[in-house]
């Protein structure tokens, strides 16, 4: 039985690590034991709203072709979502290769392509399950750390995901993320 689990633990170990996608680039700035600042540059995503659910659907059958020139788009990380105007969002980064004029049109009006601007964003990661109850957690901590250092939060917070549903959870990599002015 343990050699079982030896084999399945393997083979999922290396399915988590030949699945190298394309990461939004940044530079850390400061880091200390709790969280890190990193600077952004702008990024293009596509984003829908996501408050029913579907959202993640919605963004991959885009990005699987359902696009105006059925195109297919390879997946990126990290995966975010985050509250605007009251509705919850979802957004995937499209590569680095596209920009505004080489993007293709979606063919849903529930997907946008918009530029979220570069600056600098205060993140703390962790692992486990990306559950609400997690993300509370490391995001209250995060918040409390920002005000003890006097950064000045600039945004709602974002959640970031970074691997399949089907990674185990102490394999995962999950951040919380909130832009700061520095």
């Amino acid at each position: 039985m343990i050699k079982i689990l030896l084999i399945l633990f393997s083979i999922l170990t290396l399915n988590y690590q030949a699945m190298a996608y394309e990461e939004a680039n940044y530079e850390i700035i400061k880091e200390n034991k709790s969280y890190e600042i990193r600077k952004y540059s702008d990024r293009l995503v596509i984003e829908t709203n996501s408050s029913q659910g579907n959202g993640f659907r919605k963004l991959f059958n885009y990005i699987s072709g359902s696009n105006a020139e059925n195109k297919e788009i390879k997946m990126t990380v990290p995966v975010t979502q985050e509250i605007k105007n009251g509705n919850m969002t979802m957004q995937f980064y499209l590569p680095s290769k596209f920009n505004k004029n080489n993007t293709p049109k979606p063919s849903s009006s529930e997907i946008k392509i918009l530029t979220i601007d570069g600056g600098y964003y205060a993140v703390i990661k962790y692992s486990g399950r990306s559950s609400e109850k997690n993300f509370l957690k490391n995001k209250d901590l995060l918040e409390r750390k920002l005000k003890q250092d006097n950064i000045v939060i600039l945004s709602s917070p974002i959640r970031a995901s970074y691997n399949s549903p089907f990674t185990l959870p102490m394999l995962k990599r999950n951040e919380v993320m909130f832009k700061v002015d520095l």
